[in-house]
């Protein structure tokens, strides 16, 4: 079923790979004359509308009684999306560490892997504080890392470690 929730997770769908084209295909004819700078605007703005779409959706699903199991399929989708694009983008423009990137990504398909399991097994496996914060603390280093701000590695691996925390929580409480 297409709702505004919904609706909102495909926008996200739409601009992962919009902002990944910004960052890596500076060279393209498109671009010629544009200062890298302003593509780093462009990459940084579709990151935050997708981010405040992601904050929105899952907002007006619960708030309208509109959660579907469409859009229980198509939020984490758009997020995983949205944040291999900006990853993989920051990595291929040298602003990221391949090594913090892989860490954080092996992890997010890790405890999605974990979450289909559960599902299977008809376990809920929910979101932590800490899972929350972690989402939170990637948002703000990929921001960072998109304007190239001082302090962007810094965040980048305080999310790492946040995201090896959220990681375990998830593994103890599937365990328990």
């Amino acid at each position: 079923m297409l709702n505004l929730p919904n609706l909102l997770a495909l926008l996200r769908i739409a601009l992962a790979p919009l902002m990944f084209w910004l960052l890596v295909d500076r060279d393209a004819a498109i671009f010629a004359g544009i200062h890298p700078s302003w593509l780093d605007y462009g990459a940084a703005l579709i990151f935050v509308i997708a981010s405040v779409t992601d904050f929105f959706d899952g907002f007006i699903a619960r708030s309208w009684n509109q959660i579907t199991k469409l859009g229980g399929i198509l939020d984490p989708l758009a997020d995983k999306m949205l944040m291999l694009a900006a990853f993989v983008g920051l990595v291929y423009i040298h602003r990221a560490s391949a090594w913090a990137v892989f860490i954080i990504l092996t992890r997010e398909f890790f405890i999605t892997g974990l979450r289909i399991q559960a599902a299977g097994e008809g376990k809920s496996v929910a979101a932590s504080i800490a899972g929350k914060a972690k989402t939170v603390l990637q948002m703000i280093a990929i921001g960072f890392l998109l304007m190239n701000w001082p302090g962007a590695e810094a965040l980048l691996w305080a999310a790492v470690i946040l995201t090896l925390w959220s990681g375990w929580e998830y593994i103890k409480g599937f365990y328990n």
